[in-house]
């Protein structure tokens, strides 16, 4: 079997992986990234899933790409194009619907049908979580401080106390609540209606596992909205070409910087001798020695598959064995014939910009905790929470002409069923059991559906390697982010073995296609080899 040597492995050639390899060959060194599946992408990835239609498979929307790896990595130049959408979201009701635009007086409009002291609250309320989101993205952006950590640490925080500090008392209130409180107990707090409650409600449950009055949840609503394109807080698009444009665009800037990508390249180990991570072991026998491992895979595949747990510190092996894992998601496309008709939308230019946002189903918070509780019952939601994307109403490089493709985003939905039952033998019953629900509200969609690609929690975990199907690589809860993702003493991405990096959703700030993991670690690597951390 071959031996090779170079500067740097990256293992898993997902969004992060490609940005910490496109940083650390700008800086010039010599990379490898070794991918376990055929394709780039990881969960950004685009495919023809029925003849002619093409879609995201897993990952769907752009917001939180931060704007720093967008210029750094010159995706533009490499065939990146954003397509922003109107704005705002669409909750498709029994007998109702409510769009909410992203222009305020209108969005007040909205509301007014269903309450006039929620319209009143709702300026106030979109506004603090713009400010916030702003000061969790300054955050977010930059590595925590380590618990324990010395005077490097300390700056950290002091600096990242600054960005607190700026906020009048009434914000950092307001934050206080967002990072504590559960998202019901938090929009009960702004408003009366159910459909507002049930629109916002959602954003605290994404890929979330949890009842919406858990404690902690709130915090999950914030995270998804300190994203931004061209300067919007809170505003999402579409990549044009579906978000595998967003990982092809990373792969042609990484080998323009001369990095080596190699797909169909798992890897069996992580080399470890003496402490310290010397390269990788592929799956067919090939040597790749290097000064460092950069990791873009989750902890427990990191810590268990790749590298033996007792080689680290026992707390810290005892912290990943206890990694909560499960984001209860389900995912679908469906090519269309025809647009999905909605009873209680008018399919009118108004009625069509709207259905360029998120269509939500998932009417109230009550919806969302009666959907946790039967899929803690028997396994997934009697009543699912759906959210859905038509991005061909935007980018109609996917589908034939006249016709659609639709993701369907759904919430919850077991990692491991009861029974003993297997997701191989029951997703597809479960994706007509979705279908079923959506057609409620939509009576010509059964008849337009030509075909469909469907990805249960168990083909999310066997597909991505990630653990328990969590598509951001452990729960966003309070114990698992911030200085303590993935554990205390180890948030700068420095593993507790020398010259090991994590450089994924698991590191802080978590999940989402933001590239800021991969960005924020090649600057921790690129600090040891100028402090001759690294040789």
């Amino acid at each position: 079997m071959s031996v090779e040597t170079v500067d740097a492995v990256v293992i898993g050639a997902g969004h992060n992986g490609l940005t910490c390899a496109g940083y650390l060959a700008r800086a010039g060194l010599n990379v490898t990234v070794v991918e376990r599946r055929d394709v780039v992408g990881g969960a950004a990835l685009t495919e023809e899933f029925h003849p002619g239609f093409r879609n995201s498979v897993f990952s769907y929307l752009v917001s939180l790409l931060d704007r720093s790896v967008i210029q750094d990595l010159d995706l533009y130049k490499h065939g990146l194009t954003l397509l922003p959408r109107p704005g705002g979201s669409l909750s498709i009701l029994k007998d109702d619907h409510m769009y909410l635009p992203r222009d305020l007086s209108a969005a007040q409009k909205a509301l007014s049908r269903f309450s006039k002291a929620d319209a009143e609250a709702f300026p106030e309320f979109e506004d603090t979580l713009e400010s916030l989101g702003d000061a969790i993205r300054a955050i977010a952006s930059e590595v925590p401080p380590n618990l324990g950590g010395g005077l490097g640490d300390l700056w950290k925080l002091l600096k990242q106390g600054n960005v607190l500090r700026k906020l009048s008392r009434d914000q950092q209130e307001d934050l206080a609540d967002l990072m504590t409180m559960s998202v019901g107990d938090y929009l009960d707090r702004w408003f009366e209606s159910d459909p507002i409650k049930g629109l916002y409600g959602f954003e605290g449950i994404i890929g979330n596992f949890v009842d919406p009055y858990a404690q902690g949840s709130a915090y999950v609503l914030l995270h998804h909205v300190f994203g931004q394109v061209d300067g919007r807080t809170g505003a999402w698009a579409y990549a044009k070409g579906g978000m595998g444009a967003i990982t092809q665009a990373m792969a042609n800037a990484c080998r323009a910087s001369g990095v080596d990508i190699r797909t169909g390249s798992g890897v069996a180990e992580v080399i470890v001798e003496k402490g310290r991570a010397k390269g990788v072991v592929l799956e067919d026998g090939t040597t790749i020695h290097a000064k460092l491992v950069s990791a873009n895979v989750h902890p427990q595949v990191l810590f268990g598959q790749l590298i033996d747990p007792a080689l680290t510190p026992p707390r810290f092996a005892k912290r990943l064995k206890g990694w909560r894992s499960e984001s209860a998601t389900f995912r679908m496309n469906v090519a269309l014939s025809e647009l999905p008709k909605f009873d209680t939308v008018d399919h009118d230019e108004a009625g069509l910009t709207a259905m360029k946002n998120t269509i939500d189903i998932c009417p109230s918070l009550d919806y969302i905790r009666q959907a946790s509780d039967d899929a803690r019952a028997t396994g997934w939601a009697k009543g699912p929470v759906v959210s859905m994307c038509i991005p061909t109403l935007v980018d109609d490089t996917l589908a034939p002409d006249g016709c659609h493709v639709m993701s369907l985003f759904c919430q919850h939905f077991r990692r491991n069923l009861p029974d003993g039952r297997n997701w191989d033998d029951v997703k597809e019953e479960v994706a007509d059991h979705i279908i079923d629900t959506v057609a409620l509200y939509s009576p010509n969609l059964r008849q337009a559906i030509v075909g469909r690609q469907v990805n249960s929690p168990l083909d999310i975990e066997r597909k991505l390697n990630m653990i328990g199907g969590d598509i951001f690589h452990g729960a966003l809860h309070l114990d698992q982010i911030f200085s303590l993702r993935p554990a205390p003493g180890f948030a700068d991405h420095r593993m507790p073995v020398d010259g090991l990096y994590l450089c994924g959703s698991g590191a802080h700030p978590g999940g989402g296609v933001s590239g800021i993991p991969g960005r924020n670690a090649a600057t921790e690597i690129l600090k040891d080899i100028k402090r001759r951390r690294i040789a």
